[in-house]
């Protein structure tokens, strides 16, 4: 049996990267998700919602979710058969998980923070917090690709 089997779904993708907490580490985690995802040949539309989100999840890790002196972990799992991204971004920081939706009663047009959790919420299938193994969380955001309208 010399012949070789032909591969009838592509692998699973995975890029993996661990970063400062600073806010160039952030914006190093969006700009590595986005050549990486280029690089996969993930559709456009995907990569930009990825890239949005990544920045997001990146940032509040950075401001909220990491002490000082600690490191951010950017993970990427692309499945090319279901047309599927996981985005995970873990930060040092235990027990402030985020709230799953933005609550405000009354919305502030010149506030400047609190939106991104919500633009997360519209780019995504879905999102969870998990604790991290090793102290810390992990912040999960699935996103598929979506179909075009006719």
């Amino acid at each position: 049996m010399d012949r070789a089997i032909r591969q009838l779904f592509a692998p699973a993708r995975t890029f993996a990267h661990v970063l400062s907490s600073t806010p160039r580490g952030a914006r190093l985690a969006r700009l590595l998700a986005v050549a990486e995802l280029r690089s996969w040949g993930v559709p456009q539309d995907l990569t930009e919602r990825a890239e949005l989100v990544v920045a997001e999840l990146a940032a509040n890790a950075v401001l909220h979710g990491s002490p000082p002196g600690r490191r951010v972990r950017l993970v990427l799992v692309y499945d090319p058969p279901a047309r599927r991204l996981r985005v995970e971004v873990t930060d040092a920081r235990g027990g402030l998980a985020p709230p799953p939706h933005a609550t405000a009663a009354e919305p502030d047009a010149l506030r400047t923070g609190g939106r991104g959790l919500s633009l997360v919420t519209a780019l995504v299938d879905h999102w969870d917090v998990v604790p991290h193994p090793h102290g810390g969380k992990t912040v999960r955001a699935v996103l598929s690709e979506r179909t075009p309208r006719t």
